[in-house]
Formats: C-alpha cells, structure tokens, sequence
C-alpha cells in the first residue's frame, strides 16, 4: 500500500538534483628547473591509467540520457514535434484548408473542421509542451549543479598555487599589468557564435509574435469582431468566423513555439559545449600545475520551495507530460467516433470533440504559461549560485572580473510590461480562476442542453483566450531566452578569463 501511494504521489514533485562535473585527468611529467622543482604535464584528453589502456577526458557539454525507454520514446516525440518537417507540414495544412475555404467557406463543416483539429493539435501540443518546459528545468538545473561542481575544484587548487608561491605576487606591478593585457586580448577574441541568418530569422518571427504590441492588436482584432456582432445578429455563423480564425491562429503558434523551443535549445547546446570546454581547460591546466587528481565533487541542488497549491499545479503537468493525458484523449476520440452514427453525424457531433479539447486545452494553456514562469524562477536561483561560484574563483585571479564590465541592456517599455502582463498570467490563483471559468461554460453549456450554440459557448471564449495565452508564452520563452543566453556568454566569458590566469 505504500508503495502504490508513493508511486501517486510522485507526479510534481520537484526534488534536489545532484550531478558532479567529468574529472579532467592529465599525465605527469617532472622536470627540473634551476631554482625551484615544477610539474609539468602533457595536455591531453586521453592518458594512460592502470588497468585500463586510456581515459578519456569529457571536456564538452553532455546532455544526460533517461533510463526508461518509453521516456527516451516520448522525448523523441517532443523533438519530432519541434522539427522543421512537421512545423511546414503543419503550415501547409493550414493553406490547403484556407483555399478549400474560398470554394467551402460558407458551410459550417468547414468552420468547425478546423476547430476540431486545432482541439486536438492543441491537446496533443499541450502534453508535448509540458514536457518540453519539465525536460529543459531538469537539463538546466543538472547543468548548473556540474558548473559549480568543476568551480569548487578549481578555486580550492587556485588556492594551493597561492600556498605555493606560484602565483602572482601582490607586489609585482610588471606582472600585473601583463597579465592585465593578456586579459584584455582574450576578451576580445572570447566571442561566442552566433546564429545563422534562418535561425536569426526564427528568432526575430518569435519577437514579432510575442511583442507586446502584437497581442494589443490582437485583442483590438476580438473587438472589432464583437463589434459586428449586432450586424451579424449574434448567430452561429458569427462565432464560427472567429472561431475559425483563431483556431488557425492557435495551431500555427502552437507549431511554431515547439520548433523555436527546439531550435534556440540546440544552439544553446552550441554555447554550453564551448563553455564547459572552457571550463575544462581550466581544470586541466589547473591540475597540471598543482597535481592535483582529486575528483570533482558531487554538489546537489535543493529542491524548490513551493505552496501546495503550486504542488498540485506541478502534479497536473506532470500527468499531462507523460502518455496518461494522451491516451485520455484517445479514449474520448474512440466514444465520439462510436456515438457518429446515433448523432448522424450533424455539425453538433462534430463539434462535440473541439468542446471537450478545447476545455482542457484552455487549462493546460494557463498551466503551461504558469510552469514557464515558475521553472524558469528556480533556473534563475541555480544560475545565480553558479555566478557566486564562478566569482569565487575570479576571486582568485588578480584581473578585473568580465562580468564587471559587461554593460547589460535595460528591457524596453513593451519587454517590461509584457513581462508584467506574463507573471500576472501565471500566477497560481489565476489558474485557479480558469478552472472556475470552465465549470462556469459547462454549466453554461448544460443549461442550453449543448445544442451548437451551447457547444460554440465551450469553443469560441476558450479558443480566444488560449491564443492569447500562447502568445504569451511565446513572450515569455524570448525573455526567458535573452537572459539564460546573457548568463552564459558572461560564465563563458570568466572561465577564459580564469583560463588566462
């Protein structure tokens, strides 16, 4: 029994995370000099050990496999799913519905064929989503823990060279100020890569739909629509209009912050690969110097703190990131394939799967933008202990700190209020809020005895609020993307600096 109910407990919890950085072995050679008795090592990535041929040294960044399979198999689906290939497949779609649309616009099967597609891209989206945001907190924190790892090693043997009298005197103004312009020269040339002109593209796409000004007009685009409602009578076809337009809308974002997701994270594995290179050659020479062997040590971080109310937010995204939430949404699609017939297949039926995909849709949208949020405030905490590690160890170093001097760029207006509007949006209790306004449509709907008006109240309020909380997602990741990048060019940046020393 209680092992069946630690295993339902499980789900959302974020416990500490422990990972310790690839020792950096190296070859020691003694060789005497005239005054004083120094170690000299070959700087190699692959030595000899006993028992063993060789070692080889781990210098670049390596992203950690899961043991399950069916995990590595969903982890699969989440690249696939941000892949060029079905990102344009999914684009393609859309234009072949809209020019079916200039001959089948006016009928309602073409207005809610959209609808139900986009429910179900949205659903199956919302699992992959979910889990793409959990994958990257677990990378991220694992990451930083290795980082603080390699700095522990490295200030306590900066420290045994200082013990040594290996280091720079205080009083030796010449060395200083030769150690100061060899500063100066590999900060100019310690640049990171940059993107390619598509992924540039990419990015600039992801910060046109995520500007503050697009989801103004965005919302100026609702009203104009409410404002012809009179004029249309407030029938059917009217909420169809927008439904339809929105659910387009919706199914491209959605395509669209899977494939920048997975594009910005491969070239964030570019900078990471540079950077623990980076750090690497710093532990080698560090240990070439000092002969020191001893390992890296194990630096866990702690879990989060969090309310119960988050406790259980997390719970849900861990039930809907894994094969549960999808094999739900099978499930249903059987029932509503089997109950065809009996409702003759009429636009009422069709509509009845974009209701229930759409409800749950509108609740994993305001989940996710709430775990973007909260995750990405845990990573920034981890990052900021690698920072207080990284400048112990500049610490150490008589030379200015990069960091110092690196002038960071203040958020413009439109950034920091729509990084306002995004925290308010991801708050715990406004999530709380949108499971009330979903029981308030189906008691709505209910009360209609879900006729297609009733079912156009389940579909067209959920469809303009779900777009406009993945806008904000896509928001979000952008700032969220500017300051982890910022923070490794600046942790890049001080391993060189230590690498100089």
């Amino acid at each position: 029994m209680g092992r069946f109910y630690n295993w339902l407990a499980a789900p959302g919890k974020k416990g500490p995370i422990a990972d310790a950085a690839p020792t950096q072995v190296v070859a020691h050679l003694p060789e005497i000099h005239s005054n004083n008795e120094k170690m000299v090592s070959a700087e190699v990535t692959q030595v000899p050990s006993k028992g063993i041929s060789s070692v080889q040294n781990v210098t670049g960044y390596v992203d950690k496999q899961k043991d399950g399979r069916l995990d590595r198999w969903l982890d699969w689906v989440v690249w696939a799913s941000g892949s060029e290939p079905v990102f344009l497949f999914i684009v393609a779609g859309l234009l072949v519905w809209a020019l079916v649309g200039i001959k089948y616009g006016e009928t309602d099967s073409w207005a809610v064929m959209i609808s139900d597609i986009q429910a179900i891209l949205s659903y199956l989206f919302d699992s992959l989503l979910v889990r793409q945001q959990l994958n990257g907190y677990d990378k991220m924190i694992r990451l930083t823990a290795s980082l603080r790892s390699r700095s522990t090693s490295n200030q306590r043997m900066l420290r045994t060279i200082e013990v040594r009298g290996q280091g720079l005197a205080g009083n030796d103004a010449a060395s200083a100020v030769e150690l100061e312009q060899r500063f100066q020269q590999k900060m100019t040339e310690a640049a990171l890569p940059r993107e390619n002109w598509l992924g540039q593209a990419s990015t600039r796409a992801a910060d046109i739909m995520g500007h503050f000004v697009t989801i103004c007009l965005y919302w100026v685009g609702i009203f104009v629509w409410i404002g012809f409602g009179h004029y249309c009578d407030w029938s059917d076809r009217w909420q169809l209009y927008i439904n339809s337009a929105t659910s387009a809308l919706m199914v491209l974002v959605f395509a669209f912050l899977a494939n920048i997701r997975e594009r910005h994270a491969v070239f964030a594995n570019r900078w990471l690969n540079l950077l623990f290179e980076a750090d690497s050659s710093v532990e080698i020479r560090l240990r070439q110097l000092t002969g020191d062997d001893t390992p890296n040590e194990v630096v866990e971080v702690p879990a989060p703190k969090m309310s119960h109310l988050q406790r259980a937010i997390f719970y849900y995204a861990d039930f809907v990131g894994t094969l549960t939430g999808v094999g739900i949404l099978i499930a249903v699609i059987v029932v509503w394939v089997a109950i065809g017939p009996a409702m003759d297949f009429s636009s009422n039926w069709w509509l009845l799967i974009g209701t229930y995909a759409g409800l749950i849709g509108l609740n994993d949208g305001f989940v996710l933008r709430n775990i973007q949020n909260e995750l990405a405030r845990y990573e920034d905490e981890a990052f900021e202990e690698v920072s207080l590690s990284d400048q112990a160890v500049i610490d150490e170093i008589p030379v200015a700190d990069p960091a110092s001097q690196e002038s960071k760029a203040s958020l413009s207006l439109s950034s920091r209020l729509s990084e306002r509007m995004g925290t308010f949006f991801s708050h715990e209790y406004v999530v709380m809020a949108d499971v009330a306004l979903i029981i308030g449509l189906v008691i709505g709907s209910s009360a209609m005895r879900w006729t297609v008006t009733g079912q156009l109240l389940c579909n067209v309020p959920p469809s303009l609020i779900e777009t406009f909380i993945m806008l904000i997602l896509i928001t979000g990741h952008n700032l969220g993307e500017v300051r982890r990048r910022e923070g490794i060019e600046s942790m890049y940046r001080q391993a060189q600096t230590a690498y100089i020393r």
